[in-house]
């Protein structure tokens, strides 16, 4: 009779041992859960996309020049802390930028003669809604939901000797960096 009663207790000490154990998970994966779900909802993410990508050189100045949009489409707004072109990174005296925040830019970029391309352009195809380039001084912020056209006038790392091959432009914010790829064209 005693060894019934020692094998019930003993099989009682394995099950209490292991609905602690499961329970003790449960809890620590419920608990995770909730931190992981309550960090996600309060934070916004960044997102920019270049388009319009284009990379010029000009033979007859010579100089080459670099020209996007860039488009927050994330719920924050941004700051641009560099851009690099082939490794490069351009100084802020050869950058140059308009916001759009009224239209949206349906046209194409084009090459600017300029060595400083601080002139107004055309966004939508027609001549009556233009956004004006101003030169930068420093870091560029763009709030969210506005789309922003970049030239970059005389990057140092574009030749002659590059027009047909595939050069990558790099947008730095305090987050991430955002890469996209383009070919170099004669102007």
């Amino acid at each position: 009779m005693r060894n019934i009663l020692k094998n019930r207790l003993a099989l009682s000490t394995v099950v209490t041992t292991l609905i602690i154990l499961v329970v003790s998970v449960l809890l620590a994966g419920v608990v995770t859960y909730y931190a992981i779900n309550v960090t996600s909802t309060r934070v916004q993410e960044e997102s920019l996309q270049i388009t319009k990508l284009h990379v010029w050189y000009d033979s007859a100045a010579p100089r080459g020049q670099a020209a996007f949009l860039l488009m927050n489409t994330g719920g924050r707004d941004v700051v641009i802390n560099k851009i690099t072109i082939r490794g490069q990174q351009a100084t802020w005296t050869n950058v140059y930028y308009g916001v759009s925040a009224t239209y949206t830019v349906s046209a194409d970029l084009a090459y600017i003669d300029d060595a400083a391309p601080a002139s107004a352009l055309a966004v939508d195809g027609t001549t009556g809604h233009n956004v004006a380039l101003t030169a930068a001084s420093g870091d560029i912020t763009l709030g969210s939901g506005a789309s922003m056209i970049i030239y970059v006038a005389s990057p140092d790392s574009i030749t002659i000797n590059d027009i047909g091959l595939t050069v990558g432009v790099t947008v730095f914010t305090s987050q991430a960096m955002y890469y996209q790829e383009a070919n170099v064209q004669a102007a």
